[in-house]
């Protein structure tokens, strides 16, 4: 079953990145990225993890996103051969932004070492 939910989340994770990819817009200058997606084992969630760079303009994309939640779940339900397809939710990715801090903090050691 474990291997079933990867695939499950792998499926969803490309096929909504190129939903998103084509029909969504978000404002110039602001890349959007698709991290990481968990699905319940039930099959009945989906929680889509989204980077923002830059960091401020997160909370105008994911406005952009829920407004059209609706369009981009329809668009998941007529490409995906499966039954039942889970209902999608986005979140903020933190674990990428903690990680890139750390790498931050990293070579401003290293900088300071040589």
């Amino acid at each position: 079953m474990p291997n079933r939910l990867a695939r499950v989340n792998q499926l969803i994770k490309k096929e909504l990145s190129q939903i998103i990819l084509r029909e969504v817009k978000f404002l110039s200058g602001v890349l959007v990225t698709l991290t990481r997606v968990e699905t319940t084992s039930n099959l009945n969630e989906s929680k889509v993890y989204i980077g923002v760079i830059p960091e401020n303009k997160t909370e105008s994309v994911f406005q952009v996103l829920n407004k059209q939640i609706y369009r981009l779940q329809q668009g998941l339900n007529h490409r995906l051969n499966m039954r039942p397809v889970p209902r999608i939710h986005f979140a903020k990715e933190k674990e990428t932004i903690m990680a890139g801090r750390v790498e931050e903090i990293l070579e401003k050691l290293k900088k300071e070492e040589k």
